[in-house]
């Protein structure tokens, strides 16, 4: 007998298609009453799980804000297959880029809120990296982070604008080199 799934709770409907529809077509283009539409419910409904729309874009990037999964693969694998992550990420149709500087850019300086979980979501980033590379020893890991935070966002925005995975590939590749002249041995 197959199980019924449940529905998720209203909260969690109002988060998936905010979520949707914010990364797909951007904050400002998105307005409470379209994802209420979207879902069928009033919104005052909304506004009863989420009572503004700022909360609900803090929401949106909160759900975002994912850690890197444990691995038992070596650091300098770890560092390159996020390389090999973004090209698959690049090649799919809903590719629209890093959520959180899309938000920074939308809603621009005046929106601190956003702007403090996007800057939080890019040194977790930055510190993931500067972790690794302390266990391969490196001496200046925290500056060989910071480029390699700066590879991650220079390839999304370059295939952002040219439409061609392959950027990705050519962070890894400077990230390899990078790797390299610090002394951690990585494979070709």
């Amino acid at each position: 007998m197959a199980s019924l799934q449940q529905k998720p709770d209203m909260k969690t409907r109002i988060l998936e298609t905010a979520d949707k529809l914010f990364y797909l077509q951007g904050i400002r283009a998105i307005g409470v009453d379209t994802i209420a539409a979207e879902i069928g419910i009033s919104k005052r409904t909304l506004y009863n799980h989420f009572p503004s729309k700022d909360a609900l874009i803090a929401a949106y990037l909160e759900r975002r804000f994912v850690q890197p999964r444990p691995s038992d693969k070596p650091p300098a694998e770890q560092i390159l297959a996020t390389f090999d992550s973004l090209e698959r990420r690049f090649s799919s149709k809903d590719f629209r880029g890093c959520p959180f500087v899309n938000a920074v850019a939308e809603l621009g300086a005046e929106a601190k809120s956003v702007r403090k979980i996007a800057v939080a979501f890019k040194e977790s980033r930055r510190l993931w990296f500067r972790n690794l590379l302390k266990q391969l020893g490196v001496t200046e890991a925290n500056a060989l982070a910071t480029q390699l935070a700066v590879l991650v966002d220079g390839c999304i925005a370059q295939d952002l604008v040219r439409n061609d995975p392959s950027m990705a590939r050519a962070a890894r590749e400077a990230a390899r080199v990078l790797l390299k002249n610090a002394g951690v041995k990585v494979s070709a």
